[in-house]
């Protein structure tokens, strides 16, 4: 099994055949206690069975106002726009795979929408997104209920330029929780090569912090600081058990896809 399925192929449940005992969890659905030893030892049990089993997908986008960035190699298009590509391509995999699927969108005016299946719960996505706009920070002082929601083992995709350590730090928190986390990052081809030719005025779209210089001149260093902070970042994730792909806004949508969830997708 390919795609996005294959991390149901073979999921812990509550099937028929018995597997064995863990702790119990919050997200556990509380038919799953096994009472009579709850009764002889005060603790918590929930009943794992090996089934097949659909998957249930959450697509958390970053809509901060870095998201809104583009570059020369694609007028017009910035991470923002790519993120709900990729969120409807995540939705489209899921469809392939009867999975349910909900996504999250942090902020002020955020969204949350329930996991569910079927083509009527992707159109409602295209909907919601439609109406997304980048702005502001990563807010996640709305996330408290966050961990709740999403269930263990739960696959978790983060669609984000990751330049925000409050969305690391959230990936790394839900991975801690048996959350399957994964993460596409979300770059543009001029932070990639940073081909700019003459001065340039920089401004940081969240905190307004501005750089002034000749790009030639500076090229050298920023692609080797750049490049450092991504090797650090992947390792970061690697160690606290997220798996990581990168988007340019130039490349093909569905490479990062197949770098995650494999080369044959459903």
């Amino acid at each position: 099994m390919s795609g996005i399925g294959a991390h149901a192929s073979r999921n812990r449940g509550a099937g028929l055949e018995f597997a064995q005992y863990r702790a119990y969890e919050p997200g556990d659905e509380v038919r799953q206690v096994d009472w009579k030893l709850y009764a002889r030892s005060e603790r918590l049990f929930v009943r794992e069975a090996e089934r097949e089993s659909p998957l249930t997908l959450w697509i958390v986008v970053d809509a901060s106002a870095s998201m809104a960035q583009g570059d020369a190699a694609r007028p017009g298009w910035s991470r923002l726009e790519a993120s709900k590509l990729l969120a409807v391509g995540l939705a489209e995999l899921a469809l392939a795979g009867a999975d349910r699927f909900g996504w999250i969108v942090p902020g002020e005016r955020g969204i949350v929408a329930a996991p569910a299946d079927g083509r009527r719960q992707r159109d409602r996505l295209r909907l919601d997104f439609a109406a997304v706009v980048a702005t502001g920070t990563f807010a996640v002082t709305d996330l408290g209920l966050l961990y709740e929601r999403i269930g263990t083992h739960d696959l978790v995709v983060v669609l984000s330029d990751l330049f925000d350590d409050a969305v690391v730090a959230m990936m790394l928190r839900l991975a801690a929780a048996r959350r399957d986390v994964s993460a596409i990052q979300i770059l543009t081809a001029e932070e990639r090569d940073f081909a700019f030719a003459g001065g340039h005025h920089f401004v940081d779209p969240e905190t307004g912090s501005e750089v002034v210089g000749d790009g030639p001149a500076m090229r050298a260093e920023f692609v080797r600081d750049f490049e450092a902070a991504r090797k650090a970042l992947s390792a970061r994730l690697a160690a606290g058990g997220v798996r990581l792909a990168t988007h340019f806004l130039d490349e093909a949508a569905d490479a990062p896809l197949r770098a995650l969830f494999g080369s044959t997708l459903r």
